[in-house]
């Protein structure tokens, strides 16, 4: 992937590691474009740095992605990278059945809505050289969170999507890549978490992210140092004991 030069949009874009990443890009010198459901947050990004571009959308709905991806191409036809990055994350108590509306809704977002998207913009991403695909999943892809087991099934889910979607693209313009942040300082599950000692402070996961997408050639996983012992929990024989240790927080 190059660092500059590009014309990238990002997905959830208004708040939290979308917002950052957008930052991030944007100071790199690529064209920025953040989309998401919440107008006041957009506008908030494209105040606070001069140039990035904002277009709302609702990622659980299938027609207005459709009617999103013909705009943001005829509005910005160099577009050649997709963060995939929109997403919920809800505690649920599967033994009370209302759950399952939280269940719907997490699906729709964090699965259904990168491969809505994907699909709509792919056959245009296939024009531009030095294309990327970028998918933000989460650690809990690999060992899950027991509060919150819908999020966790939607990101393994896209970590198993992004590996196939990276080797069906291959031979064309297009990389496919997943970014797996830690517990990260936002508040995509209240305030309390952007203050949370125990979570990784944001600037510091872009920094590394950064790092990491600026490696030649850019790998197909980025995993901060933070998400290695749940990236690999598998091979280290340490799945139980940390999703254990997960359950108890």
């Amino acid at each position: 992937m190059k660092k500059s030069g590009n014309t990238i949009l990002v997905t959830g874009g208004g708040t939290g590691i979308g917002r950052a990443l957008a930052e991030a890009f944007h100071a790199a010198g690529n064209t920025v474009i953040v989309a998401g459901r919440r107008r006041a947050a957009l506008d908030a990004v494209v105040a606070a740095n001069p140039g990035i571009a904002a277009i709302e959308l609702d990622a659980t709905d299938p027609q207005a992605i459709e009617a999103f991806a013909k705009d943001v191409v005829a509005r910005f036809p160099g577009l050649n990278v997709l963060v995939n990055n929109a997403g919920i994350m809800q505690t649920e108590n599967l033994r009370d059945p209302a759950f399952v509306a939280t269940a719907e809704a997490t699906v729709a977002t964090n699965l259904l809505g990168p491969i809505r998207l994907t699909a709509a913009l792919l056959p245009h991403l296939e024009t531009r050289a030095d294309a990327a695909i970028l998918n933000v999943t989460s650690g809990l892809a690999f060992v899950p969170f027991a509060l919150t087991p819908t999020y966790s099934a939607t990101k393994a889910a896209l970590h198993s999507w992004t590996m196939s979607l990276g080797h069906q693209l291959k031979g064309t313009s297009v990389e496919a890549i997943e970014i797996a942040p830690p517990y990260v300082q936002t508040e995509l599950m209240g305030p309390q978490q952007a203050v949370d000692p125990r979570a990784m402070p944001l600037a510091d996961f872009i920094a590394e992210v950064m790092a990491i997408l600026d490696r030649d050639p850019t790998p197909s996983e980025v995993i901060v140092g933070r998400c290695e012992p749940l990236r690999h929990a598998e091979r280290d024989g340490k799945t139980a004991e940390i999703f254990a240790a997960l359950a108890a927080r």
